[in-house]
């Protein structure tokens, strides 16, 4: 017959803790789960960097779009009815290339298209826009836009 006290005796004799395989084998799971990972942040950053360029591209075609709104149509793009450039600092690396068409007879409505253009590693990107401007019953065909000026006040 075992006595108890011989059980509890070979129980503390055996070794505890990890053996060499079982932190091996941990070893190799951390590392490929940190992997894994990695390659996840690194793909989730590459598409904020997209989004973030599409929203600044809108951004420029919106303000494109305010300044012809401002000036007038055939102010602000002269007589050719397309204009394009670069962007200004600190949107440098964008392109521009705004076109209007149609507006020729009175109360015909302008087809504004507006597009931004950058260039990518993957490649070249763009977001286009196209408003209708209509103008409004009454109005002049191309008014003066300038800001009135106001008369002095005496003092």
């Amino acid at each position: 017959m075992v006595s108890p006290a011989s059980v509890r005796a070979r129980s503390r004799a055996r070794p505890r803790g990890f053996a060499l395989i079982d932190a091996i084998v941990a070893v190799i799971l951390m590392g490929v789960s940190l992997s894994v990972i990695i390659g996840l942040v690194g793909s989730a950053v590459g598409s904020q960097r997209t989004g973030e360029r599409i929203a600044t591209a809108a951004m420029l075609a919106d303000e494109r779009l305010s300044l012809i709104l401002a000036r007038g149509v055939e102010s602000a793009l002269g007589s050719s009815g397309t204009t394009e450039g670069a962007c200004q600092a600190p949107f440098a690396d964008f392109r521009y290339r705004v076109s209007v068409s149609g507006g020729r007879s009175a109360g015909e409505t302008y087809t504004v298209d507006v597009d931004i253009a950058w260039d990518e590693p993957a490649g070249p990107k763009s977001v286009s826009v196209r408003a209708l401007i209509a103008p409004r019953d009454g109005d002049e065909v191309n008014p003066d836009r300038r800001p009135q000026t106001t008369p002095e006040r005496p003092q």
